[in-house]
């Protein structure tokens, strides 16, 4: 066992206890911590780690289902990959799961290579999400830095305001506005203002270009 897999978390949602335990005994033999419940409400209750991760998912349970379960992780942007594993497949359910962002969809009974081919995908999924989202919280913590006068000189320079159009939208000199962006630059970590731009697009500030 690595130290790389004790650091990746596979929870499994299924409300037969034996396909929790024959789960939990194959997925601990290949190095992943593993969490295991038998109703998608304990899922939910649970306090997810910020590990990689990623959740095997019985499609039919009493209670809530495995596809109201994903309904909810997406309203409430719980970004844990999902992998769907069924005795009760159909092709609607499984379009449906796939177009809502689910890794696979496999029936059961299924091999292991399969489960762990896609359990691999959707661990690497989620390490680029939760690198991402550590890059956001870099970026808006380096925002937080700003003064609220260079935080508007941000906002104006990443829609493309050259510095003597926000020095007369503000009235103020050009000298100023040089200053308050070299300030803006420097607490942003920005070299050129392509990397500035992409740094606002990251924070949300302006809309990404599609």
């Amino acid at each position: 066992m690595t130290l790389d897999k004790r650091r990746q978390i596979a929870y499994v949602v299924d409300d037969d206890v034996s396909v929790c335990r024959s789960l939990r005994l194959l997925l601990n033999q290949h190095g992943f911590r593993v969490e295991t419940f038998t109703r998608a409400t304990d899922f939910l209750t649970f306090k997810h780690i910020k590990l990689p991760s990623c959740l095997v998912l019985d499609v039919r349970m009493p209670g809530m289902s495995g596809l109201a379960l994903q309904d909810i992780m997406t309203d409430r942007k719980l970004a844990v990959p999902i992998i769907f594993i069924t005795s009760f497949g159909t092709i609607s359910k499984s379009v449906r799961a796939i177009k809502a962002g689910a890794v696979d969809f496999l029936a059961k009974p299924f091999t292991e290579e399969k489960l762990l081919n896609a359990i691999e995908i959707a661990i690497t999924q989620n390490k680029a999400h939760h690198k991402q989202q550590a890059e956001i919280e870099k970026i808006k913590d380096h925002v937080d830095t700003l003064s609220p006068r260079e935080l508007e000189v941000f906002h104006f320079v990443t829609k493309g305001m050259l510095n003597k159009q926000i020095a007369s939208k503000r009235g103020t000199s050009i000298q100023t506005i040089k200053v308050h962006r070299g300030r803006v630059m420097y607490k942003m970590h920005a070299k050129t203002l392509t990397e500035l731009i992409h740094f606002a697009q990251k924070a949300g500030i302006i809309p990404s270009q599609k």
